[in-house]
């Protein structure tokens, strides 16, 4: 299958999952075993304001290669039919890229580059957290 012309939200669709389980990894190998915790954890990583404010950060430190920001452009201005629940629509349409991204280069087997990014979006969101989860 050519993973290039699948449309934005079912490379979304993936790259949610794909994200989600990485980030739920990431955690337990941290420690953190509690559900209540985990759950309050995960979401400072994948909750569209998460998601949009890293991709939008992404973008401007021109992280993402030429194809990596097509596909985001893809997702983004792809036509959902779900509407944004705790977001506004542009949050929304934004964290849509940021999952397209994602989905694409795990259904291209990019693994590495996957890695490397899910990796930048974990330290980021380090840097940027005020409060401990405890």
């Amino acid at each position: 299958m050519d993973y290039t012309q699948l449309n934005g939200i079912a490379l979304a669709y993936v790259g949610d999952a794909i994200y989600e389980v990485y980030i739920r990894d990431y955690l337990i190998q941290n420690g953190q075993t509690r559900p209540n915790v985990l759950h309050k954890m995960a979401t400072h990583y994948v909750s569209a304001k998460a998601q949009a404010a890293l991709i939008q950060k992404m973008r401007a430190l021109q992280i993402l290669t030429e194809e990596e920001e097509l596909v985001f452009r893809r997702g983004r201005n792809a036509k959902s039919y779900t509407k944004a629940k705790n977001t506004d629509q542009t949050t929304y349409a934004k964290s849509t890229g940021f999952e397209a991204v994602l989905g694409f280069l795990h259904l291209t087997k990019q693994t590495e580059r996957l890695e490397e990014l899910i990796a930048w979006c974990i330290q980021e969101v380090g840097r940027v957290r005020v409060k401990k989860w405890q």
